[in-house]
């Protein structure tokens, strides 16, 4: 029968995520873990099933929430059935959580302020650094110092047009890793909300890149979610493409997500149209995520068949669901994680894709990155 437990080494070695045994004996403490049986020699015993148990408290973790939060979500009899307290407790974490992302923010701001200065600004920037080092703010009063500071600076940007790509170049991640057109892409979603942390979302399967580009050089179909998607593509290179754009929801008053969710509930006709795309056709969705997740069950039963999804859909629960859902469906896809994106973000992307299909017809980078 010994053989069937496992010793806390043992433990911590099937659950992985650099899990301690002093940790484990930790949890046990906080009744996390229920006791642990013993052996002969008092030695703690553990089970498959305390390795599920590990598991759930490992991925809690990893996800941000407190340790205080996970005993209550774990000894709940129902994962539906939360107590008010709890989620008081929840809305106060990511309240905290919101205030220190605010906090990085403008740190991350201060940083792009000296580390984005171009070429034209070098001079600037040196002098902003000689200053941050002498500057000490030890007031309220004093803080309007640091803000004369960055009013001196910001002087100099009347001189010149501000170089995006160099700016870029300072700020970007390591991209060696990234295809030229990949790289581009990204700068221009970056280009296009202003946050350099966007690219650590966006996420591209290995051949979304090239099977953008043998739709598009085919002459495929263009399918946005809502007009306000499909009218920011550029008609002009996709007419030269001999690509034609089409509308899931043709209303022009649909401006937005609410509308465009509103509008995916109670005007089923957009599906048929949906059932009608060609084979081979770009989807873009750039707003409602009930359409993500609609595009989705359609291709997982078959009854579309698109080269690629761009889906970027905005929303706080239905939107991660469904990019989940798109990046699982083993289609070629570009989307960006979380709650981000948007119809412009999704244009954008297309627009990258089409600019470089027409600028660089001949480039293959993309097919030699691992």
């Amino acid at each position: 029968m010994e053989a069937e437990y496992l010793t806390i080494k043992e433990l911590t070695a099937a659950v992985g995520g650099n899990i301690t045994p002093r940790m484990v004996r930790h949890y046990h403490t906080l009744g996390l873990l229920p006791p642990a049986q013993r052996s002969h020699g008092n030695y703690r015993l553990y089970t498959s099933q305390n390795i599920q148990q590990l598991q759930r408290i490992v991925a809690l973790k990893q996800q941000g929430f407190q340790l205080s939060h996970i005993q209550q979500l774990l000894t709940s009899d129902s994962g539906i059935d939360l107590s008010p307290s709890l989620m008081a407790q929840l809305q106060q974490q990511y309240q905290s959580v919101i205030q220190q992302l605010a906090r990085l923010r403008h740190t991350a701001s201060a940083l792009e302020g000296i580390l984005g200065r171009d070429g034209d600004c070098q001079i600037v920037q040196a002098e902003a650094i000689a200053q941050l080092k002498l500057l000490e703010v030890e007031s309220q009063d004093r803080l309007g110092e640091l803000e004369g500071l960055w009013h001196h600076l910001d002087g100099a940007i009347d001189s010149h047009p501000e170089a995006f790509k160099e700016s870029l170049q300072h700020l970007l991640p390591d991209l060696s890793s990234r295809s030229e057109i990949e790289i581009d892409l990204l700068s221009q979603l970056v280009l296009a909300c202003g946050d350099v942390s966007l690219v650590n979302f966006v996420r591209l399967s290995g051949d979304a890149i090239a099977a953008a580009r043998e739709a598009l050089s085919s002459g495929c179909q263009i399918v946005g979610d809502i007009p306000a998607v499909t009218a920011t593509l550029d008609r002009t290179r996709l007419a030269h493409l001999g690509c034609q754009v089409e509308t899931l929801i043709d209303d022009p008053h649909i401006t937005g997500v609410v509308e465009a969710e509103q509008a995916f509930w109670q005007d089923k006709e957009w599906l048929n149209r949906l059932d009608r795309i060609p084979a081979h056709s770009i989807l873009i969705i750039g707003y409602a995520p009930s359409v993500l997740m609609a595009v989705c069950n359609a291709i997982e039963q078959n009854q579309i068949q698109p080269a690629l999804v761009i889906g970027m859909p905005i929303g706080f629960s239905h939107a991660p669901a469904a990019k989940r859902r798109l990046i699982a469906a083993g289609i070629p896809h570009i989307t960006i994680q979380g709650t981000m994106g948007g119809g412009l973000l999704a244009a954008v992307a297309a627009n990258a894709l089409i600019a470089s299909l027409l600028e660089k017809p001949d480039c293959h980078c993309y097919l030699n990155i691992v």
